[in-house]
């Protein structure tokens, strides 16, 4: 059987330190792209309220005619591809909308929404490694802390500034050293948790080094410094705000590496990786444990499996939020009736004593290769403590 292999198209990420004019430039850009979006998503929520759709050939040609007027002119000011590629966005925006897989676009803020131009292949110049964007004449004193895929071609770039004020742009191209490893046997089953980050069948934890933890009293020095200034306080406050921002970047950075490393070693490790798939949106509701949850990032942990498994040709098993993973008997198969959270060890009927965490994983395992065998929401057979056999499936989902 012949296999068909495509290039993966991947964004290179790297830091760069505009001059003051680029900055400037980058800026106005910034702002016009925010505006013609919130321009755009006006017009298209007032024709939505008519019972009418604007797609995003009206829309370009809202964008000619918006650029025509005195109140408007200064979008002629930058690149049109930034705009038009902002309208794009839109449209994809309202894609998901109608297919149910988002919600309404929101209007983008001045202070909240993320800085960011995309440019395409008519937008910027790239050769011999420099990159020189439309409506400069300097290219751009990128820090190149990896190289490119050789021969490649960037098809996209994104320039964006966070909240930090620091300036990143991003490369979005072919990359044939991503290939799909070579099959092994291996399968692993992963219980996310807060005393450890993960626990893996075999037995193996993985600390949880909670960042934010670790930075909270400096954090919360910032976040009182910059409570004391005055809003109208422009300088001085800005610079509170700034060193905020930059504390947040720094956990969010440590977090993001460690579980880079974590994700690339089990997918490399392993033909066959199972995860419960947990409603995190929902658990962070609990007061009590949604900051240990938000700094443990375990939706950002299951995204890099799932986009690195399908690079390199490895599979991602998500078993069903219910099922009873830590009250369930990997050896017996006898059900618990309670499991509370504070209980860490326990023993079952048959005589074994189970470690929580190493349970759950090893039942998450059995349950994950029972789907990839028998299909998508068969659970394991297993039984009540007072012998009575149970088994329930999954109610398949309806697609839009």
């Amino acid at each position: 059987m012949s296999v068909t292999t495509t290039c993966v198209k991947r964004a290179f990420k790297y830091r760069f330190h505009p001059t003051d004019t680029q900055a400037a430039e980058l800026s106005r850009t910034f702002g016009c792209v925010r505006k013609v979006y919130n321009l755009a998503l006006a017009a298209r929520t007032e024709a939505w309220a008519r019972q009418e759709r604007v797609n995003y050939n009206a829309t370009s040609a809202m964008l000619t005619a918006w650029k025509k007027t005195g109140e408007l002119a200064f979008l002629n000011d930058v690149s049109s591809v930034p705009l038009q590629q902002t309208l794009r966005h839109l449209q994809t925006a309202f894609t998901n909308f109608f297919g149910k897989r988002a919600k309404y676009p929101r209007f983008k803020s001045r202070k909240k929404s993320r800085k960011s131009a995309e440019y395409t292949t008519s937008g910027f110049r790239f050769r011999d490694g420099r990159l020189t964007l439309a409506k400069m004449s300097e290219p751009l004193d990128i820090v190149w802390s990896r190289p490119l895929p050789e021969g490649s071609q960037p098809s996209t770039v994104t320039v964006s500034q966070d909240s930090a004020g620091r300036w990143f742009v991003s490369l979005l191209c072919d990359d044939p050293t991503v290939k799909p490893l070579p099959a092994t046997d291996g399968a692993v089953g992963v219980d996310v948790g807060l005393d450890h980050l993960l626990t893996l069948s075999t037995g193996e934890k993985a600390a949880n080094p909670r960042h934010e933890r670790k930075d909270r009293a400096r954090l919360a020095l910032a976040q009182r410094r910059l409570a004391r200034k005055a809003k109208g306080d422009g300088a001085n406050r800005a610079k509170a705000r700034r060193e905020v921002a930059r504390i947040h970047a720094r956990i969010a950075d440590r977090r993001r590496d460690g579980l880079h490393k974590l994700t690339t070693r089990l997918v490399r490790e392993n033909q066959t990786i199972v995860i419960e798939d947990l409603t995190v949106r929902n658990m962070v509701k609990n007061r009590s444990l949604a900051r240990a949850i938000s700094d443990a990032a375990w939706s950002e942990f299951r995204s890099m499996l799932e986009y690195k498994a399908a690079w390199y040709g490895r599979e991602v098993i998500a078993v069903d939020r219910w099922f009873p993973s830590s009250k369930l008997c990997s050896t017996c198969g006898t059900l618990q009736d309670k499991m509370p959270l504070n209980v860490r060890t326990w023993t079952c009927d048959c005589g074994t004593t189970h470690d929580r965490d190493v349970n759950a994983a090893k039942n998450l395992l059995a349950a994950g290769l029972a789907v990839s065998v028998c299909g998508a929401g068969v659970r394991p057979q297993r039984s009540t403590p007072g012998g009575r056999s149970a088994t329930k499936q999954k109610t398949p989902r309806r697609e839009p």
